[in-house]
């Protein structure tokens, strides 16, 4: 009771002065409202280095920096082939990044982080997207 009365009076003080930066008695009962998806952390972190296995073969190492927004950058490698993340992130259990490869070719890896904590998901290449495959991770996150 004593709280609620403290509160309220730095309210009212607080409004006198122009808006109130603190609940006030009216919306402290207010239903929460979902967070916003700017304020929305990751389920988990996506960095470091670590290997895609391709269900239709070849190995994909990618070299993954996520930074505070969830957004993904780096590089990868496939075979003799090398690439960078162009655009990627991490919202909530889910995964997406675009590699642009050397040799022109774009894949697109979709994916989401599973209950064993390794990430599965499907890839296509956007230049032929009929070319899809699955993929999946041994390193857990």
């Amino acid at each position: 009771m004593r709280r609620k009365i403290v509160t309220t009076a730095l309210a009212l003080a607080l409004s006198a002065s122009g808006p109130a930066l603190t609940p006030t008695a009216a919306n402290a009962a207010a239903p929460a409202t979902a967070p916003s998806r700017a304020l929305a952390a990751p389920a988990f972190n996506a960095s470091g280095i670590y290997t895609i296995f391709q269900s239709r073969g070849g190995n994909v190492q990618v070299n993954v920096t996520q930074d505070g927004a969830s957004r993904l950058f780096g590089s990868a490698v496939y075979g003799s082939t090398a690439g960078t993340i162009e655009a990627g992130s991490v919202d909530g259990f889910t995964i997406f990044f675009i590699i642009g490869w050397f040799n022109g070719t774009r894949g697109r890896y979709d994916g989401s982080l599973g209950g064993d904590r390794r990430l599965s998901g499907i890839t296509f290449d956007l230049n032929h997207p009929s070319s899809q495959a699955t993929w999946s991770t041994t390193r857990t996150f």
